[in-house]
């Protein structure tokens, strides 16, 4: 399904087979449709790789929708328009003229647009306004209920006690009113205290369970595969992280889960799995090829990928000191990263682990 608007109105869009097809092929889909135009809105677009990603990927959709146009919406981006005249010829040099042709890039500031299709009106304006306003606020509320629940079950696992919801809002970086809805959706799990704080009575199996399925998306989960046909070592890449000396990216996965728990059945090192910490909106990954030159970005479920980076948006990270200025990522950022490596009964085995965890399970 695709959300898009008409005259301001939300309506329900069935994609073609072809577009279903492509959605599950490379993850990828505009943002919103007006008639024959496809939109796809970037905020805050610094770095020309992702300026490229979007245009390629914007491209793609316009090879299935013969009669369709494209629009790239940057929203305020720091790339300048010389820039983006310089892509557009190289893009020029790649794209089939017949889609370039069919394609526009236009910048956004503070509801100004500049480089908008004329022939498009006031009407689409309107619209535009409305899909980059509903972009902003696409899924903000679902991921901070998300981070305040990991933090309550990091809390939790390592046997922390009670907490403010002040402390809970410095954590994660959102507001009063946000923490109070959250905690009130989570009502049946909670303890609460006489003075106010909370915690966790037992692990929220269902809230949990729902965080699995978007785990994904709420997380950016973003792999890379190699290219060269000699993958670099666990080890290695670990080794080359060290000497980038980032206090901003931990290490979870298998690796982080045997720091927590040394005796935990857990058979050879699959994959690195990291977790970054980015507030921002757009992530910097030019370190990916300080760790390797041949890993690419990979969008299939099925391709090996010696390298799984996950991000962590709350104010606080919650990492954990480790050697070499290499920190730990945090329980559930391990016991989410176990999940998604499909290591079910390990991930199992590595919250029963927990002290806490062994008393409520007992």
């Amino acid at each position: 399904m695709q959300l898009s608007f008409k005259s301001g109105n939300i309506k329900v869009v069935i994609l073609s087979a072809a577009n279903e097809k492509m959605v599950a092929d490379t993850g990828y889909r505009p943002d919103g449709q007006w008639h024959d135009v496809w939109v796809e809105v970037k905020f805050e677009t610094h770095g020309i790789r992702n300026l490229r990603a979007s245009l390629l990927g914007l491209a793609y959709w316009l090879t299935n929708n013969p009669t369709s146009r494209g629009l790239l919406v940057l929203v305020d981006s720091r790339i300048t328009e010389d820039r983006l005249h310089h892509e557009w010829k190289l893009a020029q040099q790649t794209l089939h003229p017949e889609i370039l042709e069919r394609m526009a890039v236009a910048f956004a500031k503070k509801k100004h647009y500049v480089g908008l299709p004329r022939d498009l009106g006031d009407d689409f304006r309107v619209w535009l306004d409305q899909l980059v306003l509903k972009e902003s606020r696409e899924g903000k509320p679902r991921e901070s209920f998300y981070a305040i629940l990991e933090v309550l079950l990091h809390q939790w696992l390592l046997g922390k006690g009670p907490m403010t919801s002040e402390w809970i809002m410095k954590t994660v970086g959102c507001s009063y009113p946000t923490v109070a809805a959250s905690l009130r959706r989570l009502e049946s799990t909670l303890l609460r205290h006489s003075d106010r704080r909370v915690e966790l009575r037992y692990f929220p199996k269902d809230e949990w369970a729902r965080l699995l399925a978007v785990s994904d998306e709420v997380r950016s989960t973003t792999r890379f595969a190699d290219r060269s046909g000699q993958p670099r070592s666990v080890d290695s890449l670990l080794n080359r992280l060290k000497r980038l000396g980032r206090s901003d990216i931990a290490v979870g996965g298998v690796i982080g889960a045997r720091h927590y728990q040394p005796a935990l059945d857990l058979v050879g090192t699959p994959r690195l799995d990291l977790s970054l910490h980015s507030r921002g909106k757009n992530v910097d990954w030019n370190f990916v090829k300080q760790l390797d030159p041949a890993l690419q970005e990979t969008k299939r479920r099925d391709e090996p990928a010696p390298l799984v980076i996950h991000l962590v948006r709350r104010v606080r990270t919650l990492f954990e000191p480790g050697e070499d200025r290499l920190p730990w990522a945090d329980p559930v950022e391990c016991l989410l990263d176990l999940h998604e490596g499909r290591l079910e009964s390990q991930a199992l085995e590595f919250v029963r682990s927990f002290r806490t965890a062994k008393r409520q399970t007992s």
